[in-house]
């Protein structure tokens, strides 16, 4: 199972999670190698090489398709990949400082669309978090300005400390500190609520309309892996996720677990690449 990532984040702790359990479920042993850099484009383009023999999988997070909406030059396609699961999908969360004076979505929104409008921060140009701003400035017609930093983390700090108000962040890196009084949460991205915060609103329950985004895992393979492997891969994943403890574990990090049919999966990434593309090109967001 090739991680697209570095070895130390989520992704490969999702991996690390499920490995043993997949590999008592096909009888095989599963081996993880990360495979990190460019946003996961090394790791991809070393699964879309390989023999298409249901021997090299590929765990890939929601850059899979940001990449092909933000990206022209590319090694790779989506058509180089057969889709086998998707695994869990965190929302993202708008989180403010808690000093900023924003008590709900409605203030975010007055300030931004005011004559200066205020700041969010995001992990960089053409991540998630920046992406999910797009969409809010898109769907709630404001002008949020973007704030680019290198990396999530520093980003974070920034909103608690005060130097910027607003960032949209995944629920699973926020959480921590959510539960320590050091955000605040305004809204989620997700469809529905959250089961870490049941209280909250959607953003589209709070004026944003047709507001989602997620970061997710997914599970692919090399184009042309026989049908049968596939569907066997996609079943035992999905044995897999229904493991109570697995499943308590991935929910505690804010993850709403969703094992899919291939078919299933491949949708949701057409639909999830349509949508950046139209919030790339509105925002002018290019990566090349």
């Amino acid at each position: 199972m090739v991680v697209t990532y570095p070895p130390g984040g989520t992704v490969d702790a999702v991996a690390r999670l499920i490995g043993p359990s997949l590999s008592k479920a096909l009888g095989q042993t599963v081996i993880i190698e990360n495979k990190g850099g460019a946003g996961g484009m090394i790791g991809g383009a070393y699964v879309a090489r390989a023999k298409p023999d249901g021997y090299t999988i590929m765990l890939d997070a929601s850059n899979f398709a940001q990449n092909f909406a933000l990206r022209q030059k590319m090694s790779f396609s989506a058509a180089d990949f057969e889709p086998v699961s998707l695994l869990l999908k965190v929302p993202n969360v708008l989180v403010v400082n808690p000093q900023s004076g924003y008590q709900n979505v409605a203030d975010v929104i007055k300030a931004g669309q005011s004559a200066q409008p205020a700041h969010f921060a995001s992990a960089g140009p053409g991540s998630a978090q920046h992406l999910a701003g797009e969409l809010f400035n898109l769907k709630a017609k404001t002008h949020l300005s973007h704030v680019a930093y290198k990396g999530g983390g520093p980003a974070m700090t920034d909103v608690m400390g005060g130097q910027v108000p607003i960032m949209f962040a995944s629920l699973g890196s926020s959480w921590p500190h959510i539960k320590a009084g050091k955000l605040k949460v305004l809204a989620t991205g997700g469809d529905t609520s959250s089961a870490l915060l049941p209280n909250i609103p959607t953003l589209e329950k709070s004026g944003v309309p047709d507001f989602s985004s997620y970061e997710w895992n997914a599970v692919f393979a090399p184009k042309d892996t026989p049908a049968d492997v596939i569907q066997t891969l996609s079943t035992a994943i999905t044995k897999v996720l229904k493991d109570p403890d697995i499943a308590s574990r991935l929910q505690a990090l804010g993850a709403d677990i969703e094992a899919s049919t291939p078919q299933a999966l491949q949708a949701f990434v057409d639909a999830e690449e349509t949508k950046w593309r139209t919030v790339a090109k509105q925002a002018h967001i290019t990566l090349d």
